[in-house]
């Protein structure tokens, strides 16, 4: 059997920090020489990869080639691993952007979906977030390419084990990295009543991202003693969805910063229905559950008016922004695509003190079905907005004088670990995509993309 060659393209999107791995294999594993293409995409703070310069070595010695496009130069898109660390493990660099051109028996491997001023046809198998199989503005479209090109999608969000647990997910680091941002803004809510939170790059000497977690934790419980000390305690976290991949990393930075105070709530402790006390209770919410149908919301505008709330920070790390049945209702009126409302200030009569301010800072997830009408995103008054430069002053019906910012994934807070960790998971799955025809999580994958094909307008299920 020849071997297999996989290749990990750029990013594509002018979105955020990570990196794509995208595979080249061919459609049989008997066809030709395997291959894995790591691809750069064209998105501006985006330094994770699917694929790391240790899970690069465990392809290569289990017999794959490996093809990883060079990283950009620019600071704002540099992969967060050298290139120079991708040849040292046995991988051939090749110019970015050249997935495009690479023979059709390859595997594409990738994190962020492709660009989407681009329209040609997808020819090769992909493995990649695509974010279009749950009716997501544009998913006709995007879909319609691998259709068109008669090439496959693998969509690294339906990787699923035979439990239906999901093989390799970024959840963990978007609660640390979600509750650590949450826990930053409470104190600088208290060091600084009159100002905005400034962005990332502020924090982390203007990279908009942290070399570590122990750097980002290091700041962080310093951010808490400082606001302790103004406060006179430690801030009080609550934490929805606390058993979860999500949730359980919200807990970890609470308790690594020195918090110790966490409600852990998962759906024991919800099911009885909100809004709940509990949250305009505590300083900190932070949510962090699975929304796959309608709830009660969890908190909503009537519940802040309690004279007696301490609620000054919402982190909805799961961030269905656009879902009906989001259950943090008081962002059911922001009008845009993606966004972390980071500065939300209530009406005066709700906020008798500075430090009143409810900050509301979300996790960025693709569009799901809402009833909100979207235009399209080169004429929406909210442009998407990175970590280096997050805020972005608005009005909002029920929220005036909101500063809102769109920043796509918390998990490139942490580009190293979190491509780590995603990384390992993901390889298990990936040493079996040569026997992709016959392995029952690739069938699967395969299998759901077909079906999915099958909803598309008649005119975009055909190869051209």
């Amino acid at each position: 059997m020849a071997p297999v060659t996989l290749h990990l393209r750029a990013e594509d999107k002018i979105l955020e920090h990570r990196w794509v791995l995208y595979a080249i294999l061919p459609r049989h594993p008997t066809m030709a020489k395997k291959q894995i293409q790591n691809s750069s995409y064209f998105s501006n703070h985006t330094h994770r990869s699917a694929l790391t310069p240790q899970t690069t070595r465990a392809l290569i010695d289990a017999g794959y080639n490996i093809n990883v496009e060079c990283s950009p130069t620019s600071a704002l898109r540099k992969r967060i691993f050298p290139d120079a660390e991708f040849e040292q493990a046995g991988a051939t660099l090749v110019p970015e952007g050249s997935w495009v051109d690479a023979p059709h028996d390859n595997i594409i491997l990738g994190l962020k979906e492709l660009d989407e001023t681009k329209n040609f046809p997808l020819r090769h198998a992909h493995v990649t977030f695509a974010h279009c199989y749950k009716g997501q503005g544009g998913w006709e479209k995007a879909l319609g390419r691998w259709s068109r090109g008669n090439g496959v999608l693998y969509d690294l969000e339906f990787l699923q084990d035979d439990n239906g647990r999901r093989i390799a997910a970024f959840g963990y680091h978007a609660g640390f990295a979600g509750a650590a941002l949450a826990l930053k803004t409470w104190a600088w809510q208290l060091q600084h009543p009159d100002t905005p939170l400034p962005g990332v790059d502020h924090f982390t000497d203007g990279r908009g991202y942290y070399l570590s977690e122990q750097e980002m934790v290091d700041q962080i419980r310093e951010d808490v003693n400082q606001g302790t000390k103004i406060a006179g305690r430690k801030p009080r976290v609550l934490v929805i969805g606390a058993l979860g991949r999500c949730g359980r990393g919200a807990v970890d930075t609470c308790v690594k910063a020195g918090c110790e105070d966490v409600l852990r709530w998962d759906m024991a402790e919800t099911a009885k229905g909100g809004p709940f006390q509990e949250i305009v209770e505590s300083d900190i919410f932070v949510n962090c559950i699975y929304l796959n149908e309608k709830i009660a919301p969890f908190v909503d505008m009537e519940s802040l008016k309690n004279p007696n709330r301490k609620l000054s920070v919402v982190c909805d790390v799961s961030c269905d922004t656009t879902n009906p049945n989001n259950p943090i209702s008081i962002l059911a009126n922001l009008q845009h695509k993606y966004y972390l409302q980071q500065t939300n200030r209530l009406p005066p009569s709700f906020q008798p003190t500075p430090q009143r301010n409810l900050y509301v800072l979300s996790h960025i997830t693709p569009l799901f079905p809402s009833p909100i009408s979207h235009p399209p995103l080169a004429q929406q008054p909210y442009p998407i907005t990175p970590f280096h430069s997050p805020k972005l002053t608005t009005q909002t019906p029920s929220l005036p004088g909101s500063e809102n910012s769109a920043i796509d994934h918390l998990p490139s807070l942490l580009p190293a670990e979190s491509s780590d960790a995603f990384s390992s998971d993901l390889l298990p799955c990936m040493l079996e995509i040569k026997n992709r025809d016959s392995h029952p999580v690739w069938q699967r994958a395969e299998k759901l993309f077909r079906e999915k094909v099958k909803t598309l307008p008649e005119a975009l299920q055909k190869a051209e």
